[in-house]
């Protein structure tokens, strides 16, 4: 261990009470997509604090801190400012029903101590890059009515915080970020480095027209918009054999009106679904099956059906652990148990760090001391204070392995990194998504 790496550690060590405190305060109070004002709110106190430039208000909520300015390279150290919808949480918000049953609470702890850490004087003077500090909203999926507002407002396009912030530019001078979620991916030790693949995904939003009359005296002159609704269901479900396995596709969703009253031809049925897969073509392919489903359904009981593709995330692409991650993790070697993610491991759930992954590198981790379901009434985190400090000291060592040297790891890494896509190609992809 370098003279560098023990001055990050003892600052976070030093800061441990400070972290934990604000991820408590965090945990306790909730907020949904593009509405955690409160929580980015404390963060910018936060930064403000430890005197570092700040902007606020990007993607409606967004914040970011930079430290430096003076390098031509720029790295994103990010934390998550939501939380999820899980109103049987014990821990729930009861304002408005939000927990962080996500441990997004944790990123927000590993980002702030991160940033004290790095902002030392000796440690800052070893970096020989720009890093930018970014606390982005709107990971987990926003509630329908907030998304539909926002979009008619013309204050955001997509319902992603990483992409709505690349659509407008922030990521435009940004080289790597380096990102940290609690265990999602099965593993016993207490550091995963590398991201593994995981499903992207689209939603869509479903209303089926039918035709409204007494369901007792004259149910022949209506059309059973929920009848076409569950043939639809059906019919997507008779699809499942059609997937290939190695696309790993899901399929689900929930009916967001199901009619006006019980003896009423229902005449509006809404169905919201997210439909998820490992690569762009398969859920392009699996989006236009569920189409299908619906319009034949829709056309066999006479009804009208309205589809609307929201563009959600795109798969993350596999990364393996880079060196300044491996770095990391033998400076804590004595501390923490670490493990290396499998290349050819998967995961069927998505996360909007995959619309990063296809245009820059991403250094990933994730930590455990967490027990119970990721988004379930029972998760809990173990030990709040270790848990932060651990996610704190793995991510500000990652950034100073990333970053000393005049930022050699970091120049090799960009040089390596193939993009799968060019910013024109996302916005393309994403504008005129699925068709």
């Amino acid at each position: 261990m370098d003279a560098i790496q023990k001055k990050i550690l003892d600052c976070i060590d030093r800061n441990s009470a400070r972290i934990a405190e604000f991820a408590l305060d965090i945990y306790r109070n909730g907020e949904t997509g593009y509405q955690e004002y409160r929580t980015a709110g404390k963060v910018r106190a936060f930064f403000d604090a430890l005197g570092l430039p700040t902007e606020e208000g990007l993607a409606v909520t967004g914040v970011k801190a930079t430290l430096g300015g003076r390098h031509k390279r720029t790295v994103a150290l990010i934390g998550e400012l939501d939380g999820v919808r899980c109103e049987n949480h014990p821990d729930v918000n009861p304002i408005n029903g939000i927990a962080h049953a996500c441990g997004h609470h944790i990123q927000l702890a590993a980002l702030l101590g991160s940033a004290i850490a790095l902002s030392d004087p000796e440690v800052f003077d070893a970096l020989g890059a720009n890093v930018a500090f970014w606390a982005v909203p709107a990971e987990e999926h926003v509630d329908a009515d907030i998304r539909d507002k926002l979009i008619a407002q013309g204050r955001i396009r997509y319902i992603t915080g990483k992409g709505e912030l690349i659509r407008i530019g922030e990521f435009d001078r940004i080289d790597a970020v380096i990102v940290h979620h609690v265990h999602y991916a099965p593993s016993h030790a207490d550091v995963l480095i590398g991201c593994n693949s995981s499903n992207g995904y689209v939603t869509k939003n479903i209303r089926i027209l039918g035709k409204a009359s007494h369901a007792a005296a004259a149910p022949e002159k209506g059309i059973n918009a929920l009848n076409a609704a569950a043939l639809g269901l059906s019919a997507v479900a008779y699809q499942r054999e059609t997937f290939r396995d190695e696309d790993r596709v899901r399929v689900h969703g929930i009916v967001e009106k199901g009619g006006g009253a019980v003896n009423v031809v229902p005449e509006e049925v809404v169905v919201e679904t997210m439909v998820r897969a490992k690569t762009i073509h398969a859920i392009k392919d699996a989006a236009e099956k569920v189409d299908r489903a619906f319009r034949g359904a829709a056309y066999a009981l006479g009804a009208k059906v309205e589809i609307k593709d929201i563009p959600g995330y795109l798969p993350v692409v596999a990364q393996p652990p880079q060196r300044p991650l491996r770095e990391a993790a033998e400076a804590l070697d004595n501390v923490a148990s670490f493990e290396k993610a499998d290349p050819s491991g998967h995961n069927p759930l998505s996360t909007d760090v995959g619309d990063l992954s296809q245009l820059m590198p991403v250094l990933g981790f994730t930590t455990g001391g967490c027990t119970g379901t990721l988004h379930g009434p029972d998760f809990r985190v173990t030990d709040l204070p270790k848990s932060c400090r651990l996610a704190a000291k793995v991510m500000a060592l990652t950034a100073y392995a990333l970053l000393k040297n005049n930022a050699a790891e970091l120049e090799e890494i960009r040089e390596k990194f193939k993009p799968q896509l060019t910013k024109h190609e996302y916005l393309a992809y994403m504008d005129g998504a699925f068709k």
